[in-house]
């Protein structure tokens, strides 16, 4: 069939098919490129398969099976999944063929695997991801209820300053924060839910615990008092944070209640137990122990802007971000309101602003240093002219958060324009309001120009700090594999050029890496190199750890996680040495790198020393492997020596 006959539903059919079939699916999902599915058995899955199907542009096999379809048509082809399994987004697809107990017995097998899984990464690296799955869901929601949220936001400040006529464009706005609203007012369920599912519990049990926070039942004249300081308790106190950490609790709950309480009466007792259970921790001891928080930093606040000037800036547009995740931006409103009662305007709001202001410049330094990364790329792209409007969620969630680092730095940006802010010390707000460029009509006595001036700071803060020092290297490290991927992926279609390049005209001998068996590419234990979507080439087996250079020429890149380095020919082509497979995730603990970026290197140039029993004790090929990156410069590869080689000799011509 021809590849643009192909329909959602048909996509959606031959996915199932090579991912093991519908029964080896568990979940299906999707992100703004890709269809995620948790699936049961990753033996089942014809990678190869789901490559070729039309339509498909790409396959990650990871923890979650992830089939790239792209921007647009992805959401299409989930529901058409999910409508074929007879299942929402998300919602486990039962196995027809097993009975409760057997269903259950797997689930419980499935759930130790992937703690144990887990176990072998990193604490802080295990938290990000899951934070990323909860949120990554969300971002097309973020986006378009952000960019409503922002337009509602430009609107309300110019009414409040006098700019629009409030009797003709309050009924509009009103219309406006009701769209909003249905996202931002409950992001804790909807926060709950996705939890749940990334956590393992049951998806409306998740959404209910993530209700809590926002205390419905409760009489405003009799509130729930809080335990530590007697003092009522707050909506969303505990944040989006408390609610996570709360499903988390429920997920563990729930997995130990399903083992000890009995089928018969498993569907009753087990969500009441534990909506009682970790519902009442929630409002009592989580959402509480927020409160003592945020009442203790009260005082620090006050110390902070008595200190005034370019320090109580930088601490508080720093501060701000943590504060909102965990519900703690509440204690400002008082004081906000104390200022403009007693001086006119609020000179804090400005100064908090910039919070967002570094998250913008954060983003645009991701969006510059992983710019190859698409599905990163396309979430920064939907989330900016959000951010810039004030708008801070779906960049804090779907960008800066999930990867970590950027999100200190992004801090350090907003803790910039803050300090620039605090230091003409004259800028404030005549009212509660949006921030980002949302805020310059309210800015009071005429000092927009100063607070634009905070905001070019925050996002220039941003951008430096994260370009720097915000990027995880780990992360890059993996978009420049990927960046190669891509780039020799597309040239497969017929090159538009036909004239010969100076290197199709200059033959380029490559080299055995290192003492051992040197095999044909098509050999590798790894599919994205076997099927060549890297570039042509050829991989050793080797006998001992010392890895020389496979061609002559300059060093251009050393990977921060040591298991990569490119290379440069005199004749223009690009040359990667990947040492080992799947060893971006061993942070380079089994390489020694012996060259730098820039150095001339010959056959005879040793570039490495490989710990060889640390990749078999770690289940990590060891095979050492030489790619042509760019194969529209090639026009032949003729391998040469097959077998036995020696390091240094010759194995491999292209031209």
């Amino acid at each position: 069939m021809a590849k643009d006959t192909v329909t959602v539903e048909e996509l959606a059919a031959k996915i199932f098919a090579a991912s093991g079939g519908m029964e080896n699916v568990e979940t299906v999902n999707h992100c703004m490129t890709r269809v995620r599915m948790t699936v049961r058995d990753h033996d089942q899955v014809d990678q190869q398969g789901l490559k070729d199907i039309p339509g498909v542009m790409g396959v990650v096999n990871d923890e979650q099976l992830q089939v790239i379809i792209g921007p647009g048509k992805v959401n299409k082809v989930a529901n058409a999944m999910v409508a074929q399994a007879g299942v929402d987004l998300g919602q486990e697809i039962p196995q027809t063929n097993q009975s409760g107990k057997d269903a259950l017995s797997a689930k419980t097998a499935e759930m130790k695997a992937a703690q144990k899984a887990k176990q072998k990464q990193s604490p802080i690296k295990s938290l990000l991801k899951d934070i990323s799955n909860i949120f990554v869901p969300m971002i097309p929601a973020f986006v378009g209820a952000g960019l409503v949220a922002g337009i509602a936001s430009v609107m309300t400040n110019m009414i409040t300053a006098g700019r629009l006529d409030g009797d003709t464009w309050n009924y509009y706005v009103m219309i406006l924060n009701v769209l909003k609203n249905g996202m931002f007012t409950y992001l804790a369920i909807f926060t709950g839910v996705n939890a749940a599912q990334v956590f393992k519990a049951n998806p409306t049990l998740g959404g209910v615990i993530g209700s809590v926070i926002l205390l419905s039942g409760m009489n405003p004249e009799a509130p729930i008092q809080n335990l530590f300081t007697g003092e009522a308790l707050l909506v969303n106190q505990g944040g989006i944070l408390g609610v996570i950490f709360a499903v988390w609790l429920l997920a563990k709950l729930e997995a130990v209640l399903h083992k000890v309480i009995p089928e018969a009466i498993d569907i009753i007792v087990t969500p009441t137990l534990c909506l009682l259970i970790i519902g009442l921790a929630e409002i009592f001891l989580i959402m509480p122990l927020a409160g003592v928080i945020s009442d203790s930093l009260v005082g620090s606040i006050n110390w902070v802007l008595n200190v005034g000037g370019a320090f109580s800036g930088f601490v508080l547009g720093a501060a701000f971000l943590p504060m909102v995740m965990f519900g703690l931006h509440q204690i400002l409103t008082p004081i906000h309101i104390q200022m403009i009662e007693a001086t006119g305007s609020t000179q804090l709001l400005p100064i908090l602003a910039m919070a967002g202001a570094g998250q913008v410049g954060a983003a645009l330094a991701l969006w510059v240093r992983l710019r190859k990364d698409k599905e990163l790329t396309e979430m920064i792209k939907g989330a900016l002219p959000v951010g810039i409007l004030g708008i801070g969620e779906p960049l804090i969630y779907g960008v800066t958060l999930p990867l970590g680092r950027p999100f200190i730095t992004a801090c350090i940006g907003g803790g910039i324009g803050g300090a620039v802010i605090g230091a003409l010390s004259t800028i404030g707000a005549t009212a509660i309001g949006p921030s980002g460029m949302a805020l310059i009509p309210l800015i009071a006595n005429g000092r927009w120009l100063g607070y634009i001036f905070g905001l070019l700071a925050g996002y220039a803060g941003g951008f430096v700090a994260t370009y720097f020092f915000g990027i995880p290297k780990d992360r890059l490290a993996a978009v420049q594999s990927l960046d190669t991927t891509s780039t020799t992926t597309a040239p497969q279609a017929t090159p538009e050029k036909t004239t010969a390049t100076p290197a199709q005209a200059t033959t380029t001998t490559f080299y055995a890496v290192a003492k051992g068996e040197t095999k044909a590419l098509t050999e590798s234990s790894d599919p994205v190199f076997r099927q060549k979507m890297m570039g042509d080439g050829y991989f050793v087996l080797p006998e001992d750890g010392a890895i020389y250079a496979p061609v002559s020429g300059t060093v251009t890149t050393v990977f921060p996680t040591k298991h990569a380095i490119g290379f440069q020919t005199a004749a223009g082509l690009d040359v990667l040495l990947h040492m080992g497979v799947d060893t971006v995730e061993l942070k380079g603990a089994p390489f020694e790198i012996l060259v730098e970026a820039g150095q001339e290197v010959t056959a005879a140039t040793q570039v490495a020393q490989v710990d060889l029993a640390q990749l078999v004790q770690q289940q990590k090929a060891t095979e050492m492997l030489v790619m042509i990156t760019n194969m529209d410069a090639v026009s032949t590869v003729e391998v040469v020596k097959i077998g036995e080689t020696s390091a240094g000799e010759a194995v491999l011509h292209a031209k």
